[in-house]
């Protein structure tokens, strides 16, 4: 596998992966669920077993979104998130349940603001920044800085274009698809670390060997462990994502998205970036 001789057509792609998002973002921005914008939670127990497509008709028939985040609890309890509702609607929608779903006990009704919202979206970035800075620290020591640098591109990259890919399609960013970003970060930082492992172990047996050589057997012996991991963890989210219903469907999609780019950095932008960098020292 001739990584480094490929490493410019596949910085290309990246960027042409990247600036569609970037382009989305300044445009349209990101679809805000109320996790960040703020809303009205609703805690509600069926006396009788209800499905949770049911309560979206209901939800529909108040022209609130069907697609709203709906979460079981417990025992016939659910939460529904939705928009601000005022307290004579919320009233309504909680009549609405016991005319069409039957007798309920209303366990809460909160309000998520946008003060707490705003907090989220600071925390979140603040999460995911001190997660890059800790890799690059960590690789840095077990390593070199060079492979810190590297890494911390590749993660980057992998979270500028999932963010992206939300952007340009306008699904909605809620607190699950921080979770994803965070587990896509860790999930990319192990699939790179094992080739940046190997590639320690071939400097040290093949001194001899420029670097060029050195990063693709390197990439080589490790690309079949990369790809059957990629694809067992690929068909548990398209599980998931079939049959996880709506409340998991955009958590799903963004670790599938991180996933497969997450993949394709370990392989062709981490390790050339090494490459590069180190070339440049000598």
């Amino acid at each position: 596998m001739y990584v480094t001789k490929l490493r410019k057509y596949a910085y290309l792609i990246s960027l042409l992966l990247i600036l569609p998002g970037l382009v989305s973002l300044f445009i349209q921005g990101l679809n805000l669920g109320i996790d960040f914008t703020g809303g009205s939670l609703i805690h509600v127990q069926f006396e009788k077993p209800v499905k949770m497509e049911q309560i979206r008709n209901v939800l529909g028939q108040y022209e609130i979104d069907r697609g709203v985040p709906i979460q079981q609890a417990g025992n016939n309890e659910y939460i529904i998130r939705t928009p601000i509702l005022t307290e004579q609607q919320s009233s309504q929608l909680v009549q609405g349940f016991r005319d069409h779903l039957g007798n309920l006990d209303v366990l809460r009704i909160d309000e998520v603001g946008a003060v707490i919202g705003k907090e989220l979206t600071n925390k979140a970035l603040m999460a995911i920044g001190i997660a890059c800075v800790l890799m690059l620290i960590y690789i840095t020591i077990r390593f070199e800085f060079k492979f810190g640098v590297g890494a911390v591109v590749a993660l980057l990259q992998n979270v500028v274009i999932v963010v992206g890919v939300f952007s340009l399609f306008q699904w909605e960013v809620d607190s699950t698809f921080i979770a994803a970003l965070l587990t896509i970060l860790g999930y990319s930082i192990n699939d790179t670390i094992v080739v940046f492992d190997r590639i320690r172990e071939n400097l040290k047996l093949r001194r001899r060997e420029p670097y060029d050589v050195i990063v693709d057997k390197s990439v080589l012996q490790t690309v079949n462990r990369s790809i059957n991991t990629v694809l067992t963890v690929v068909f548990c989210l398209g599980a998931l994502l079939l049959l996880g219903g709506a409340t998991l469907k955009y958590f799903v999609l963004a670790m599938l998205i991180g996933i497969v780019v997450g993949c394709f950095s370990s392989i062709f932008i981490a390790s050339p970036i090494w490459y590069d960098l180190k070339i440049r020292e000598n």
